[in-house]
């Protein structure tokens, strides 16, 4: 009898950039689309099969089936379509923060600790990097640019407008859930209240901030902007403090 075997891991791996949304894509192509997929297939080949009947002069009755079957196709076509558009949605997400997860990884060299996807309640932390200047929260907004002229986000800092039109100033309050959300995390594991800062990103985006807009408790920023934003930020969190940030909340990663 052979003897029983284990991982030679001895604990999970940190996730990647994007993961939630790779996994929500996953499930949209593999489950749902294939599903309403297939209900489309059965239906066409139960109306062939009537006109083949049809055909052979078998007793068909291919008009009852095509009645059967029309609204059947169009509706799981209409699924389809909404499943496609959402799917296309989420890829786009999903590249931005990988964009902004490699990007980081510079970062990392600094000797800042970088981690991807942190999953909350019902909700992810796209990117947090754990530094002497402080703990930062980055959340990436991936949005389709205009074809033509400047693509351009207004910042006050409270408020956020999206080329001059779209008002996005809800991802202000989202920023600052997540934050008090992590401070929670950290607080309840180490003892410790860290300094936290979230930072929202808008990938290929130029951002028109004005003067005072980066003195509160958001940044809104270019993923380019971001290494000296945080380079020129007071030192905040000692070596000690920092390792002990980084280590309880990679255990909190793995223990999910």
């Amino acid at each position: 009898m052979s003897k029983l075997k284990k991982s030679p891991l001895k604990a999970k791996p940190l996730r990647n950039p994007g993961q939630s949304l790779d996994e929500q894509l996953d499930e949209i192509v593999n489950e749902k689309m294939l599903s309403w997929l297939l209900v489309i297939i059965v239906m066409l080949v139960m109306v062939g099969l009537e006109w083949h009947r049809w055909y052979f002069d078998t007793q068909p009755n291919p008009i009852g089936m095509i009645v059967v079957a029309m609204p059947v196709i169009v509706f799981s076509g209409y699924r389809i379509f909404v499943l496609f558009h959402k799917a296309r949605s989420l890829k786009l997400g999903r590249d931005g923060e990988r964009v902004v997860g490699q990007y980081l990884e510079q970062i990392r060299n600094t000797g800042d600790r970088v981690f991807h996807d942190i999953v909350g309640d019902q909700f992810n932390l796209d990117h947090v990097i754990i530094s002497s200047h402080g703990i930062f929260i980055i959340e990436t907004k991936t949005y389709s640019k205009p074809a033509k002229g400047k693509a351009e986000i207004y910042f006050d800092g409270a408020s956020i407008r999206i080329d001059k039109g779209i008002d996005a100033s809800k991802l202000i309050d989202q920023a600052k859930a997540q934050m008090v959300w992590l401070v929670g995390i950290l607080e309840e594991s180490t003892g410790k209240k860290y300094p936290v800062k979230p930072v929202i990103v808008f990938p290929g985006w130029y951002i028109k901030a004005e003067k005072n807009a980066f003195s509160g408790d958001v940044w809104v920023l270019n993923p380019k902007g971001l290494p000296t934003f945080i380079s020129n930020s007071a030192e905040r969190i000692s070596q000690e403090d920092l390792q002990l940030a980084t280590f309880h909340l990679s255990r909190y990663i793995r223990g999910q």
